[in-house]
C-alpha cells in the first residue's frame, strides 16, 4: 500500500509559477512510475506529465513542454512538479499517480495508487 500526499498548489497570476509536491508512504517508491494529472470542472482527467521509475525517461503532454518540468527524489520519496509559465486554461485539481506496471503515462487506469488532489489556480 502506498499513500500518497500532494502540497504546493494555490493561486497565482498568469505567467507565474508554482512547484508540487508529491510525497510517498514506504519503502517502495523506486519502484513505482509516477505521473501527475489534472482535472478541470467538465473535464477529463488528463496526464500532464510522468517519470520512470530511475527518472531517466520523461513524458509531457503537449500543452506543457517547454513549461512544466517533472523530476523525482527516490531518496525523499517524493516527486515534483515545477510548473513555470503557468495559464488560466491549467487551472484544475492535480493529482500524483504511481503504478508499478504502467506502460503508457497517459493512461490513468494503469496507475495503482492516488493522492488526494491539490488546486491549481492561475488567474489571468
Amino acid at each position: 500500500q502506498v499513500q500518497l500526499v500532494e502540497s504546493g498548489g494555490g493561486l497565482v497570476q498568469a505567467g507565474g509559477s508554482l512547484r508540487l509536491s508529491c510525497a510517498a508512504s514506504g519503502r517502495t517508491f523506486s519502484t513505482y512510475i509516477m505521473g501527475w494529472f489534472r482535472q478541470a470542472p467538465g473535464k477529463e482527467r488528463e496526464c500532464v506529465a510522468g517519470i520512470s521509475k530511475s527518472g531517466a525517461n520523461t513524458y509531457y503532454t503537449d500543452s506543457v513542454k517547454g513549461r512544466f518540468t517533472i523530476s523525482r527524489d527516490n531518496a525523499k520519496n517524493t516527486v515534483y512538479l515545477q510548473m513555470n509559465s503557468l495559464k488560466s486554461e491549467d487551472t484544475a485539481v492535480y493529482y500524483c499517480a504511481a503504478g508499478q506496471r504502467t506502460t503508457y503515462y497517459h493512461r490513468a487506469y494503469e496507475y495503482d495508487y492516488w493522492g488526494q488532489g491539490t488546486q491549481v489556480t492561475a488567474s489571468s
